[in-house]
């Protein structure tokens, strides 16, 4: 659905204000004298708003339950924040809402693949309960509009909007849908992009729109889909968008190499600049008197773009960052949780907020009691696993199958089963994927290129193997040990005992949450068609 058939923008007349604020309050725990420098940079970026802005622009804008923005970035491992300890870059905003309110050390994507996470997210429940919509360029079904969580609060009295990506890659009107779940998209606002791998969306400027939009005794609710850090990236654009080459770690599963440790950089800047858009989008809420009544959560998809990463059940993969600051119903903002938490979680979380009814098919569990606790560390006894998997990712194998896998992760161990592992992981070596490329579940790279080009060197072949070579049907990693999954422990008798366990915990999973390979060990999902144009 195009913009002007949404939005008849141009007959509104809605003036765009230039954004101002106030400091951002300054009762913030600090986790280190880096994270204080960070903090006390960002209340100064946003003081300094003070002296752009007209005066008297606060709404006084105030509702019976709290608004809520959401922002998911597009690719981004968890590790990846200055929060989290990267230094190549600092995420102002990311560590400002972690510092404020929670930050989640354990938190897991229900998919590596960008739109089964993201309905696994909307509708509260594992991917594998998504039906056709559990793969990327898929129809969605009718039916999970009763689960969106998004739909849902609408009906609450909810003003719901979104920026540039919503619940996608999909087709939604194959089954009837009216649009995206999000409502209505703001992508009028537009800015001259600072490097070809950037969209010129002005996604701040479009938050604003959609403020200036709402009604001042509603709540809202806006999703900020960023496309970054998405590739591809404008080659060695990292630098020229704040990220300090020499700080890059690259991770274990790639070779430190300067083409792998600019392609890192390149991506990390994509972060940084995400970052610098929800600090604005911050700056905003304070200006208009909103931020003490509006929940921020800041996550992403699944994992960073690179081999053996996105599009994978490993650590990279599914692990992903999460923020959430609610200044008037988090307890002891500040707090660092380390429960296992799902992403599939923040739908019954905001369900209860908003005092919608959370329906009984969601698999997800509330975060109330950890918004309520005083505590940090772990907190709730019953979050002990996590869960996540995968079907089709893109056409990229003979006859357009898909590398089913399942994964269960404790707080130690990350089990996963391969259901062909016959199959190519990341797609055919010989035949190209319909978007033209060899090893089609891996997004085009200089990582990825360089990788196929040195496969030969002895010092690059493991790399290579890891990301593109055949698997077996288990795999089973000590991730405190070896986050990078380089290790596989399930022939080794001495982790037998831990592999039985996880496997009869995922299996009982699968049957509770009726995973048709778990009931009747057929696939659903490779013969839905694949939405996709050329």
């Amino acid at each position: 659905m195009e913009n002007k058939d949404v939005y008849l923008f141009s007959v509104l007349n809605v003036k765009v204000n230039q954004m101002a604020t106030s400091s951002i309050p300054h009762s913030i725990k600090y986790r280190s004298k880096e994270s204080f420098i960070r903090i006390v940079s960002l209340s100064f970026f946003l003081l300094s708003f003070c002296f752009q802005s007209s005066s008297g622009q606060g709404s006084e804008h105030r509702s019976k339950h709290p608004n809520i923005l959401i922002c998911i970035t597009d690719d981004q491992s968890w590790i990846h924040t200055s929060f989290a300890g990267e230094k190549a870059i600092s995420t102002l905003a990311f560590d400002w809402v972690a510092s404020e309110g929670l930050y989640f050390s354990n938190a897991f994507s229900a998919s590596p693949s960008s739109s089964p996470s993201r309905g696994a997210m909307i509708t509260g429940q594992e991917m594998w309960r998504l039906g056709e919509a559990a793969q990327l360029f898929s129809a969605v079904p009718k039916e999970l509009e009763a689960l969106s969580f998004p739909l849902l609060l609408e009906k609450k009295g909810y003003f719901t909007g979104f920026t540039q990506k919503g619940w996608a890659p999909n087709n939604f009107h194959q089954y009837g849908w009216d649009h995206n779940p999000f409502g209505f998209i703001y992508n009028l606002q537009e800015l001259q992009a600072p490097t070809h791998g950037i969209v010129s969306n002005n996604y701040a400027r479009n938050f604003k729109l959609f403020l200036d939009l709402c009604s001042e005794d509603e709540p809202f609710l806006f999703w900020f889909g960023s496309s970054e850090p998405h590739r591809p990236f404008e080659v060695n654009s990292g630098a020229s968008l704040g990220a300090d080459i020499e700080q890059v770690v690259v991770p274990g599963f790639l070779p430190d190499v300067p083409e792998v440790r600019g392609d890192v950089a390149d991506y990390l800047g994509e972060i940084k600049w995400v970052d610098q858009q929800l600090l604005q989008m911050i700056a905003t809420l304070e200006e208009k008197e909103l931020l003490d009544n509006t929940i921020i959560i800041v996550t992403s998809d699944n994992g960073m773009a690179f081999p053996s990463a996105k599009n994978n059940l490993y650590e990279y993969g599914i692990h992903m960052p999460l923020a959430i600051y609610w200044k008037e119903g988090i307890k002891n903002g500040g707090r660092v949780i380390d429960d296992l938490v799902s992403l599939t979680d923040i739908a019954p979380t905001l369900l209860e907020i908003g005092e919608a009814k959370v329906p009984d098919e969601m698999t997800g569990k509330s975060l109330m009691k950890i918004f309520n606790s005083s505590k940090s560390g772990k907190i709730e006894k019953g979050r002990r696993y996590v869960f996540a998997g995968k079907e089709r990712h893109t056409l990229c194998r003979e006859g357009d199958v898909g590398y089913p896998q399942r994964s269960v992760r404790d707080y130690q161990y990350l089990f996963i089963r391969n259901y062909e592992p016959d199959r190519w992981p990341a797609g055919s070596p010989d035949t190209p994927s319909i978007h033209g490329f060899l090893y089609g579940d891996i997004d085009e790279s200089p990582s990825k290129s360089y990788l196929k080009l040195n496969s030969y060197d002895p010092k690059v072949k493991p790399f290579f193997d890891k990301a593109m070579a055949k698997r077996p049907a288990e795999e089973l990693y000590d991730i405190i040990k070896d986050p990078a999954c380089l290790q596989n422990l399930a022939d080794n008798p001495e982790y037998a005992g831990v592999k039985k366990k996880l496997t009869g915990v995922l299996d009982k999973y699968l049957v509770k949450t009726a995973d048709p390979r778990a009931l009747t060990g057929e696939s659903l999902w490779d013969q839905f068609p694949y939405h996709f144009n050329k």
